[in-house]
């Protein structure tokens, strides 16, 4: 399994959909998964700390885990059939492991709510992750370079503009 963090949620504009991208630690590939509008914006939410009033579907699944005496160790995208991304919750409840299908996007949020790592399967990365050059701006005190910080801010401001753009129409495809 490669571990990957979360790097940006973003828009194609071809499409006008949202899409995950998943950067491997300590690499550059990136694996681009296209996910629904509401998904984005529960990541969107998750990222930005966002707290409702009334626990969201993802904080409630977290927090139905923790009433179960579970644990989400972690998530894994481990498959794509037929431009399906698919995922398992790998939780831990009284030292036995219970894996748990999802939606990558579902279990992307889920994981950065309760602070569980994101894991691709090897295959899956080598076949499907595409590589990026990092930006580099700015030199550190030592001298090494620094890799360009994400802008939250303009990623929920792109998010925000999407969904007050789609149509129920876009997705009809």
């Amino acid at each position: 399994m490669v571990e990957v963090v979360l790097r940006a949620v973003r828009v194609d504009v071809g499409s006008a959909t949202p899409l995950l991208l998943l950067e491997e630690v300590g690499g550059s590939r990136v694996l681009p998964i296209f996910i629904g509008a509401p998904e984005a914006t529960a990541i969107a939410y998750a990222l930005q700390g966002v707290q409702a009033p009334r626990p969201m579907s993802h904080d409630l699944l977290g927090d139905v885990i923790s009433a179960l005496g579970a644990k989400l160790f972690a998530v894994e995208i481990v498959d794509l059939i037929d431009n399906t991304f698919y995922a398992n919750l790998r939780l831990l409840r009284e030292g036995c492991e219970v894996l748990v299908s999802a939606r990558p996007s579902d279990a992307v949020a889920l994981a950065l709510r309760v602070g569980a790592p994101l894991l691709v399967a090897d295959e899956l990365m080598a076949a499907e992750g595409q590589y990026v050059e990092v930006e580099l701006d700015d030199e550190d005190d030592e001298g090494e370079l620094v890799a360009e910080a994400m802008d939250e801010d303009s990623l929920l401001s792109e998010l925000r503009d999407f969904l007050d753009t789609v149509r129920p129409e876009d997705f009809d495809q």
